[in-house]
């Protein structure tokens, strides 16, 4: 029976980072996954799919709406939908090979198939064949990930109404898909499925989507993507969904009591993602779970259970994969007898329609719940000569800075690169830097990034330069 000292369940971005920085580490190490290739749900059907889709609907958008403004003019231009779906299904593939290297090139062992616990420290894999082996794991790490929450009142057939893993392999293009959730993502899908062509209806329970992002944000969004064609009905809460043929029918109600229907070929269940623990055996381990069917655990991210490590998606937080990243390197790095550290108050969320959202820190509600006093500093991307050249001229920097101190509090971004610039807030905050630091550090011209001093500069005293 093999032995190791570490012992990664889930090759996630969190399980194979936490594998890979074990192995640097020292540790013997191996990697168990229960599908047959590696990189979970981020890699699969989750991140990296859905921005290869996101990125190829952006190029269609801008060759129908802004080549010509650009001086391109194409006579014919039409959405090669498994072309689309190919050329994403090569990139997944690329990045599993990725992974594979990395497994080899640092002597991790890589095990295919369902682990279960049978004990603390011993665990059997069943592979696809129904086959079974034994290993022994000093330290483990759950890194299993999570999965589609469905509603109770709706079946989710994976054919006409499906979740986000099946709307990532469509084999056709939909005329009319209705979705029934406005957070992440249901807006980064339903900007891909807009872009090139199909009506989308989104139904949002609560009065805004995106919820967990600023309110500025919120608002923002929703005007750019009502301009781009999505259909939004907030408010609303859907009570049920039935499928007859090739059409789906939606049944919904507003707070008013208003019955509605919806008719489309699709329906997307994007109403949140919950934690899998299923078949891990965690009781015959000891290992317990917290009230939200989570794993606790303690602020090293270890379990009830001495020697028991949960990360990523699996425990409480946000769902992000550079999130989990953080977590794998974090316990691999304590195992070995370091003092790693987290500052998840640090850890931005990004939305990629486009123009991309992004937020780090607090939203000026949380600031207002938490009786702190701020200052807010915004400015938009119209005003720069960089998003005029680009024509990217939609949304604004936002800089939330605390009124006395003048600390940024928070940074909240939507417009062109929001994902890329949201870094240069998360590195001023984790070095506690004022609005009036930022303001001062000279940015390139033109970029985007201007926005963020100028939006600094507003922070400090009014005083943008450009507006």
């Amino acid at each position: 029976m093999a032995s190791y000292q570490v012992v990664v369940i889930g090759s996630g971005p969190g399980g194979y980072i936490a594998a890979i920085r074990s192995a640097q580490l020292g540790f013997k190490t191996a990697i168990i996954e229960k599908y047959d290739v590696l990189g979970g749900t981020c890699t699969n059907v989750g991140c990296i799919p859905s921005k290869a889709l996101l990125d190829s609907s952006e190029q269609y958008h801008n060759a129908t709406h802004r080549f010509k403004d650009h001086g391109i003019e194409i006579k014919e231009i039409k959405v090669n939908f498994k072309q689309m779906y190919d050329r994403k299904s090569g990139v997944v593939k690329a990045n599993n090979d990725g992974i594979a290297f990395l497994m080899k090139k640092n002597k991790i062992d890589t095990f295919y198939g369902t682990a279960s616990f049978l004990s603390k420290n011993s665990i059997e894999i069943t592979n696809s064949k129904g086959e079974k082996q034994q290993i022994e794991a000093e330290k483990t790490i759950i890194a299993t990930g999570s999965k589609p929450t469905q509603l109770p009142f709706i079946k989710v057939d994976k054919k006409r109404i499906i979740t986000s893993t099946e709307a990532l392999a469509l084999t056709e293009q939909p005329k009319h898909i209705i979705i029934i959730g406005g957070g992440i993502i249901g807006v980064e899908l339903g900007s891909v499925f807009a872009r090139i062509g199909s009506k989308v209806t989104v139904l949002e329970f609560l009065d805004k989507i995106v919820p967990s992002m600023d309110e500025d944000i919120s608002r923002e969004m929703l005007r750019v993507l009502r301009k781009e064609g999505l259909e939004f009905k907030l408010g609303t809460k859907v009570t049920g969904a039935i499928v007859k043929g090739k059409e789906v029918t939606v049944t919904a109600e507003t707070k008013e009591g208003e019955k509605l229907e919806f008719k489309g070929d699709y329906c997307l269940v994007a109403v949140g993602r919950a934690p899998y623990t299923e078949g891990l055996g965690l009781d015959k381990a000891g290992v317990q779970l917290d009230e939200r069917g989570r794993i606790a655990v303690n602020d090293h991210l270890e379990t009830n259970v001495p020697g028991i490590f949960a990360i990523g998606d699996v425990i409480r937080g946000a769902m992000l994969a550079h999130k989990a990243e953080e977590e794998g390197a974090l316990v691999a790095e304590y195992i070995a007898g370091q003092k790693p550290h987290i500052n998840y108050n640090l850890i931005p969320g990004v939305a990629y329609t486009w123009p991309e959202a992004a937020s780090v820190g607090a939203t000026e509600a949380e600031l207002k719940t938490k009786g702190v006093e701020y200052k807010v500093g915004k400015f938009p991307f119209r005003a720069l000569g960089r998003a005029r050249a680009s024509m990217d001229l939609d949304g604004f920097v936002k800089v939330l800075a605390d009124k006395t101190t003048d600390e940024i509090l928070g940074v909240h971004i939507i417009g062109a690169r929001a994902a890329d610039l949201i870094i240069e807030g998360v590195v001023a905050m984790e070095y506690r830097a004022s609005a009036e630091d930022i303001s001062r550090m000279s940015h390139p011209h033109p970029t985007y990034t201007e926005a963020f001093k100028e939006a600094c500069l507003m922070a400090t005293d009014n005083r943008a330069l450009n507006m």
